[in-house]
């Protein structure tokens, strides 16, 4: 199939690299370069990076409902155009370009979490299983009728980096899966059961701030689906903390005032929490590399009695 390949993330770059071993991806689109960093160094999206390398042509529209771009699309005859992660709402236009229309690999077993941060909440609500959806390309976002599904455990060890390698692997093997049943004429349209839709809205700075009022198992499954980037975070003394990892603490913690530090151990710091505490087990703080608490705890101090915020 002559195919348009749509995308911007790592998470992406699976993708385009399983089209073109089996495909003759015609062109890339990927979102414009932006300036990244303390230097503001203009960066080349993963996906421009990778197509160059394959020599493939890339175009980076501001808008892609721009007339002009639209029009380029129509003179390239694309048999389908695949989208993974490109992060805009593609117009109707260019929706009905395609013989085979537009397919989209989506984060998460719609119709649940539909939006921009699928894989990120999936692991904060505490789900066992998530997983990769292909569908038809609709006006609404992520509205489309589904194609085919591809389950991805999250196991309890799992964090967002983790779960977001499985995902992507799954997302360019169920998309060559998509095109192959297209083709043979073999895939049923399943429409969404729009009441049973679930949102996951774009992770902020704030997504991350912990709430320590919540349960022990809220608060580890933010980190772990915050984790590497951007990180759950509390305030010690004015600073921001950044927390990565923690566990359970003993039913000896009882007593104290939400986001407390009632004890400093070898493992950790335990802090208050809704249900008794959590203990810390891998942090961050300000200008420091991200390390175990234990390691941490060896150079710095945190005292008993002082609040997370």
């Amino acid at each position: 199939m002559r195919v348009i390949f749509m995308g911007t993330p790592d998470f992406a770059v699976y993708s385009l690299k399983a089209l073109i071993t089996q495909h003759e991806v015609i062109a890339v689109v990927s979102q414009p370069d932006k300036p990244k960093g303390r230097g503001k160094k203009v960066v080349s999206t993963p996906v421009k990076e990778y197509a160059l390398e394959q020599g493939i042509p890339v175009y980076q529209p501001e808008k892609a409902r721009d007339p002009e771009f639209v029009a380029l699309l129509q003179g390239l005859q694309p048999d389908v155009i695949a989208v993974t992660a490109f992060g805009q709402i593609l117009p109707e236009d260019i929706l009905n370009i395609p013989k085979y229309g537009c397919i989209n690999v989506h984060g998460s077993l719609l119709p649940k979490y539909r939006g921009a941060a699928p894989m990120q909440w999936s692991i904060i609500d505490g789900e066992a299983v998530t997983g990769i959806t292909t569908m038809f390309m609709a006006k609404g976002m992520d509205t489309g009728d589904m194609l085919l599904k591809a389950e991805v455990p999250i196991h309890p060890d799992d964090n967002f980096a983790s779960v977001h390698e499985k995902m992507a692997e799954a997302g360019g093997n169920l998309l060559l899966e998509t095109l192959a049943a297209l083709q043979a004429g073999t895939v049923t349209r399943v429409p969404q059961d729009h009441e049973a839709a679930t949102y996951a809205p774009m992770i902020t700075k704030e997504t991350g701030h912990i709430d320590w009022s919540k349960s022990a198992k809220e608060i580890i499954n933010l980190m772990r689906g915050l984790d590497p980037t951007p990180g759950a975070y509390a305030m010690y003394e004015g600073e921001p903390l950044k927390l990565f990892k923690g566990e359970k603490a003993n039913e000896e913690y009882a007593q104290g005032k939400m986001g407390e530090i009632v004890d400093v151990i070898k493992k950790g710091v335990v802090v208050k929490c809704g249900d008794g505490a959590v203990t810390i087990t891998e942090l961050q703080a300000r200008g420091k590399k991200r390390m175990s608490a234990d390691a941490y705890l060896r150079g710095n101090a945190m005292n008993k009695g002082v609040l997370l915020q």
